[in-house]
């Protein structure tokens, strides 16, 4: 069954909000779309609306995290690492804040939306900033624990959080830790790392390659920062080539702190795919992803 890492999300929160009374959600007039409108029905008292005032809302969450509260900060990426940075930096980030900024609609999976709106450059502003981890789920139980994990660790992150719906990747019995990676199969041919709503498309794609006879493993790098260097150092090392793959500025992202943990352990080459340094289109998400190659048809020509 598909569904949105944001509906996820939603779900996610309800549970956390039984669980811990010290959490509080706000949103800036979007709650329908982050799905947060979910937490607001079963916890009302503990819900706040700021409106269309993004920056004031990541002031209020900075506040009430020094009452003891911890607030889960909602909005699209776009008004989140975008409009609000400022404030994430400056009364969050710099002060070490336990503030969680969970941002839904990010990349160019957007769709429709378009340029304006679709957020291709958070992970790169999110992950220069000092004290703050990054966080990109790329399936439905992976978003619940992440969710419920960053409440039990003290100080600010980043969620990054999709519209378009992705395929079940993990049981609920599957392991995860921060700062650490999921490897999916062992082939030496290549490695495929991979984030997010991409994921997908890299587990397609190999299983396209094993059926042509080339055996390469994939990697879900949902740990942006702290980012898992073992593995990249492990798989530059045991495989003949390397291609990341993300929703997501080729500058910056993924691809870019995968490069600075080779460059300095194990200088090899990295095939980057992702948004070529330019702006979205407005389109549905996955005539989006093909146009921008994105796709596992741009993984597998890497390897033929």
């Amino acid at each position: 069954m598909k569904k949105a890492t944001r509906q996820s999300y939603g779900e996610a929160l309800i549970e956390l909000g039984k669980e811990n009374k010290d959490v509080v959600v706000l949103d800036a007039d979007l709650a329908g779309a982050t799905k947060t409108e979910l937490f607001a029905k079963e916890f009302p008292d503990r819900f706040f609306d700021i409106g269309i005032a993004e920056a004031d809302m990541m002031g209020t969450a900075a506040g009430l995290s020094t009452c003891g509260k911890i607030p889960y900060v909602s909005t699209f990426a776009m008004f989140a690492a975008g409009r609000s940075y400022d404030q994430i930096r400056n009364s969050i980030c710099y002060p070490n804040l336990n503030v969680k900024i969970c941002a839904t609609h990010a990349g160019i999976t957007v769709g429709e939306d378009g340029a304006t709106h679709q957020m291709i450059e958070d992970l790169s502003i999110m992950r220069t900033i000092p004290n703050m981890k990054v966080l990109s789920p790329s399936d439905d139980a992976q978003t619940k624990w992440i969710i419920k994990e960053i409440s039990k660790i003290n100080g600010p992150v980043y969620v990054r959080l999709a519209r378009l719906a992705t395929e079940e990747i993990y049981d609920e019995n599957q392991k995860f830790e921060i700062g650490k990676a999921i490897q999916h199969g062992d082939g030496t041919d290549g490695t495929i790392f991979s984030t997010g709503v991409t994921v997908q498309e890299a587990l397609k794609a190999q299983k396209v390659l094993q059926e042509k006879g080339v055996k390469v493993r994939v990697i879900d790098m949902y740990s942006i920062k702290p980012i898992d260097r073992d593995m990249i150092i492990k798989c530059a090392k045991e495989t003949k080539k390397l291609v990341s793959i993300e929703d997501h500025n080729v500058i910056g992202g993924l691809g870019s702190a995968i490069s600075e943990v080779i460059t300095d352990e194990y200088p090899t080459k990295l095939i980057r795919l992702g948004i070529k340094d330019t702006f979205g289109k407005s389109g549905k998400a996955e005539e989006l992803m093909k146009y921008y190659g994105i796709v596992a048809e741009n993984i597998i020509v890497n390897f033929l």
